[in-house]
């Protein structure tokens, strides 16, 4: 979701440009690439662990971070390009899940603020799993949420941790990395790379589930 259908990573990273900083973390711009695709209580763990901070729990700053992004979607977010075809396309081919990194109470917010919700069979959060990716825990439990095989799903991915956490669980993925990002190893294991949901083929759709 973030990322991929809503241009939130930005938002992620302003939250995260507001918030850490004031606990002494030294944050800058590059900083949050490190754990991009990780689940929000890995983030905040990652970040006390290197600058341990007084005062809010690791739990305060975790809903800190949620509260803020949810604002900020609500206010500045929007959609990427191809996002409505990309699940428009995707659910002529078989039910379609989000399993993302996002706690479920903000995937709830984001997908109600465009409208979205209703364009999904079920929501599976990494909330919900012992581990956040890159272990495939969220993709296992979305196929499952499904009834399909994990060999039978395609899953669309932004992150790296993502892409990695989709071949672990033995699915095909279409990667969408940013610019930055984009020749990160793990890209290389995805099945295809686009610039952009706008990119998406019917045909390769076609020619992969025929």
């Amino acid at each position: 979701m973030d990322g991929l259908l809503i241009d939130s990573e930005i938002l992620w990273h302003k939250a995260e440009l507001e918030i850490f900083p004031s606990l002494g973390v030294q944050f800058d711009d590059g900083a949050g690439r490190q754990t991009k695709g990780m689940y929000v209580e890995e983030v905040v763990a990652f970040w006390f662990a290197k600058y341990p901070w007084s005062g809010p729990s690791t739990s305060d700053v975790t809903q800190m971070l949620l509260n803020r992004v949810g604002e900020l979607v609500e206010s500045e977010g929007v959609l990427l390009p191809g996002a409505i075809r990309a699940i428009e396309l995707a659910s002529e081919y078989g039910p379609v899940a989000i399993a993302s990194s996002t706690p479920t109470a903000l995937i709830h917010r984001c997908l109600d603020n465009f409208s979205l919700r209703d364009k999904f069979v079920s929501i599976n959060s990494a909330q919900d799993e012992e581990y956040g990716k890159p272990h495939p825990g969220v993709f296992i439990s979305g196929a499952k949420s499904l009834g399909v095989s994990p060999k039978e799903c395609l899953v669309f991915e932004d992150s790296a941790a993502g892409v990695l956490a989709a071949k672990a669980g033995s699915m095909s993925v279409i990667a969408v990395p940013t610019k930055e990002d984009r020749e990160l190893p793990a890209f290389k294991l995805a099945d295809a790379v686009l610039s952009s949901l706008e990119e998406l083929s019917p045909d390769w759709l076609s020619a992969k589930f025929a």
